[in-house]
């Protein structure tokens, strides 16, 4: 799938959840000790990038779906950025 939010990003609802986090943090920190929660979506985004979300998925989708390798090179992982030229 390369059409929609899938072109630029391989894992868009990985991305949007690490968002939401952040925007959760960014409401938190304009209350008192807000601020103190600023582990919480530092933690979710480590999660979510190494440990049970987006490497998790790549190592799987290696290993079953070799012929996704071009889309693989030219499509950021994590965050949305323009697909670079295919090889």
């Amino acid at each position: 799938m390369d059409r929609g939010l899938w072109r630029f990003t391989r894992h868009p609802n990985y991305f949007g959840d690490a968002t939401l986090w952040w925007g959760f943090y960014l409401i938190a920190a304009g209350a008192g000790n807000g601020w103190l929660t600023g582990f919480s979506p530092v933690i979710m985004t480590f999660l979510l990038m190494r440990v049970s979300g987006v490497s998790f998925l790549e190592r799987t989708l290696k290993r079953t779906k070799p012929e996704s390798a071009d889309y693989t090179r030219r499509t950021s992982a994590f965050l949305p950025w323009l697909p670079s030229r295919p090889a």
